[in-house]
């Protein structure tokens, strides 16, 4: 069966659908686009995305379940700013619980972000258990402080737990978003963090906050972390990105500043 199927009716030959393709998997013919490659295809969905007509189908990312966007309302430049600068590191979380549906809805946004050639390759283990995230911590806790550098990097908040048993590590977070890949693959990592950084977007419009566990990954990340049998991580699998995700106990009413952006445009 062949990859692209065209209907020769409805192509205009206006040649978008070629020039998008990113691994040159088809070629214009005589009557529109043909398959030349079709092996190299990488299920971007660019040639039926683009197409005006609706002409184009390729069977790894069938126009049936492409969802069409010309109408979809576009952000000013001024809101997207807004949008995207709005973005904040919540770590303190009120006492409610994340709904099933909408953790579900979270990495399901997460798992359309950009990846390296769209290889993808990144799974989900949500925690929502209150003991376990607490078990975690502790767990987690016990693995810093023998470790050599990592015990002196973060003496303070272990000391701080340990002596008064407060929770700097994950913060008393009612849920946890664990990025799982592969242990083999090469970009397990970078797309985990693009896929948790849509997580972390698209979290304010669910009424949720979120926060990357950066202390916790220090852990959480090395291939002999006993987390990954706390939390039943699949043979041949670890964890490549941690995120807090929780109710926010307070709002923010301001856009805060950065550092002097520093650019410069290359010369000759």
């Amino acid at each position: 069966m062949s990859l692209i199927t065209l209907n020769e009716e409805k192509c205009i030959k206006c040649g978008m659908c070629v020039k998008e393709c990113p691994t040159n998997v088809i070629k214009m013919g005589d009557n529109g686009p043909v398959e030349i490659n079709p092996d190299a295809c990488l299920a971007c969905g660019h040639c039926v995305a683009v197409c005006p007509k609706e002409a184009i189908d390729n069977k790894k990312t069938p126009l049936s379940e492409q969802i069409s966007i010309k109408d979809a309302p576009k952000l000013s430049a001024e809101e997207a700013e807004n949008f995207i600068r709005s973005r904040r590191s919540i770590r303190s979380f009120n006492d409610k619980s994340v709904s099933r549906e909408n953790l579900l809805k979270l990495v399901d946004i997460a798992h359309y972000a950009p990846t390296a050639s769209n290889l993808q390759g990144v799974s989900f283990i949500i925690v929502d258990d209150k003991e376990a995230i607490k078990n975690a911590v502790k767990t987690s806790v016990n693995w810093l402080q023998n470790h050599p550098i990592y015990s002196k990097m973060f003496s303070g908040m272990l000391n701080e737990f340990n002596q008064t048993g407060t929770d700097t590590i994950l913060r008393d977070t009612p849920s946890l978003i664990l990025a799982i890949s592969d242990k083999n693959f090469f970009k397990g990592r970078e797309n985990s963090i693009l896929s948790l950084t849509y997580l972390e977007l698209f979290a304010p419009s669910l009424g949720l906050g979120s926060c990357w566990a950066g202390v916790f990954e220090c852990c959480a990340l090395n291939d002999d972390s006993p987390l990954l049998e706390l939390f039943k991580v699949p043979e041949g699998k670890k964890i490549t990105g941690v995120v807090m995700v929780g109710h926010p106990k307070h709002s923010f009413n301001r856009l805060t500043t950065r550092n002097n952006l520093d650019a410069t445009f290359y010369e000759k």
